[in-house]
């Protein structure tokens, strides 16, 4: 077994993308992510692969349409101002089914924001700010360890839906350390891509990647095989975490670092004799609105906490479908929210003096 090493989330991402058979990695400076690309420009090439830093974000993922499109494992990343400058390529991705992972160490916004952590890139990242009908399959780890499992499970998702698939933290994630095993080199698992276009080579016709239908019922032709994917995506690929549900005053509804806050919030209130429970999405789409039928009937109030004005809250009102109250509480623009502010608005919304 690999022994435990301390390393910063940026630097550990890159080190298991590269571990994970990631060959092709296309990016450009922006804080709080830089570790990422400058770790890749220094270790990729030890492991035969390519880094290239792009003239532009939308370079970036452009360079990584194309290594796609080739067969490559590609990986690329940015910070939120920048991955808003993809959205346009993440929508060609899609369409053209290019297999690839993207991670987004988000911070605070709107605009150039702060270099802060923040999760107000929900909206961005679940429901797409490209053009068309499409999805990305979201991931959204709480710690540095997971983040770590769930690069190597985007990379096979991402061959095995050819579809692109985003790994959704914030900066605390990426520039906290923690100790971490790493996975073994080559612990990706590849499978052919006979759609790559690898040239013929005399033994097969040549194969087409292409965006564009100008007849109207060959594109809902396509539409609808994308359609298929997704709701195929919605059946198998659901995943969260759930704690103490079975007798919970309060549940709790966090994702990534926010998720850690609300432990320590349960602590306070369960030291005050009052029950919580945890509802965390992994998958952030598919979202996990089944979580929520696990809710049992001691349940008072359901709390959603985010580093954002409440953008996952339409999210939980459609898993619990009006069964309980849904409330929002956070902070926002970099500023972290504590537990005890978190415990404080838990008591608030039972009326707990």
């Amino acid at each position: 077994m690999n022994e435990k090493v301390l390393m910063k989330g940026n630097e550990a991402f890159a080190e298991a993308a590269i571990r994970y058979d990631c060959k092709y990695y296309f990016g450009y400076p922006i804080t709080p992510q830089n570790e990422i690309p400058e770790y890749m420009s220094r270790e990729l090439s030890k492991a035969d692969g390519v880094f290239v830093q792009a003239e532009s974000e939308l370079a970036a993922v452009n360079m990584a349409y194309g290594a796609s499109a080739a067969g490559g494992r590609v990986m690329i990343s940015s910070s939120s101002p920048g991955f808003a400058l993809m959205q346009e390529g993440m929508s060609f991705l899609c369409s053209v089914e290019a297999p690839c992972v993207i991670i987004n160490v988000s911070r605070g916004g709107p605009g150039i924001g702060t270099i802060l952590p923040g999760q107000a890139d929900y909206y961005q990242a679940t429901r797409g700010g490209g053009n068309g009908d499409y999805h990305l399959i979201v991931l959204a780890p709480a710690s540095i360890q997971e983040s770590i499992t769930l690069i190597g499970k985007a990379f096979e998702l991402s061959d095995q839906y050819r579809n692109p698939v985003l790994i959704l933290v914030d900066g605390m994630i990426g520039q906290m350390m923690e100790p971490v095993i790493l996975p073994d080199y080559h612990s990706g698992k590849q499978i052919d891509k006979p759609w790559a276009l690898t040239g013929t080579k005399g033994i097969r016709p040549p194969n087409t990647i292409k965006s564009v239908y100008l007849k109207a019922e060959e594109l809902e032709a396509w539409n609808w095989h994308l359609l298929e994917k997704y709701r195929k995506i919605i059946d198998c690929e659901v995943s969260y975490e759930t704690r103490n549900l079975e007798d919970a005053e309060i549940v709790f509804v966090a994702y990534g670092t926010t998720s850690r806050i609300i432990r320590e919030a349960m602590e306070i209130l369960e030291a005050d004799h009052i029950r919580s429970g945890l509802i965390r999405p992994i998958s952030l789409w598919p979202y996990p609105y089944q979580s929520f039928d696990e809710m049992s009937s001691s349940t008072k109030a359901v709390l959603v906490v985010e580093l954002s004005q409440g953008q996952m809250i339409d999210d939980v009102k459609i898993g619990v479908n009006g069964r309980f109250p849904v409330s929002y509480v956070g902070r926002f623009g970099g500023t972290v929210i504590s537990p005890e502010e978190v415990a404080s608005e838990a008591k608030r919304i039972l009326g707990v003096v």
